[in-house]
């Protein structure tokens, strides 16, 4: 799995990039064959600093993908590793019965 981090017009500290990568580790339990993550950090309002997390996830014919906006990065980014893993067991879910009514 290959992911690349993006932070718009700011540097991410290293604290954050490990926090990302762990937390993007974690989606390896829902679904095995995540090819690509691409993770956006912005900030969406820079005077009420309100910080945007948007992760595109690539599997195997689909892209999904989570965007979430809070106080914090490590809440955005929280907020859209669930979103993933909700659209990730869905995902799975349905392949399983298409292969069981087969």
């Amino acid at each position: 799995m290959n992911v690349t981090i993006t932070a718009r017009k700011f540097k991410a500290h290293d604290t954050l990039k490990e926090f990302i990568n762990a937390e993007v580790d974690s989606l390896n339990k829902f679904y095995d064959n995540i090819l690509d993550v691409d993770v956006i950090l912005s900030y969406l309002n820079s005077n009420i600093s309100i910080k945007s997390a948007e992760i595109i996830l690539k599997v195997p014919g689909q892209t999904l993908t989570a965007t979430e906006s809070s106080d914090d990065f490590k809440k955005s980014i929280g907020s859209s590793v669930e979103k993933l893993a909700s659209q990730l067991k869905k995902m799975k879910s349905k392949k399983t019965t298409t292969r069981i009514k087969k």
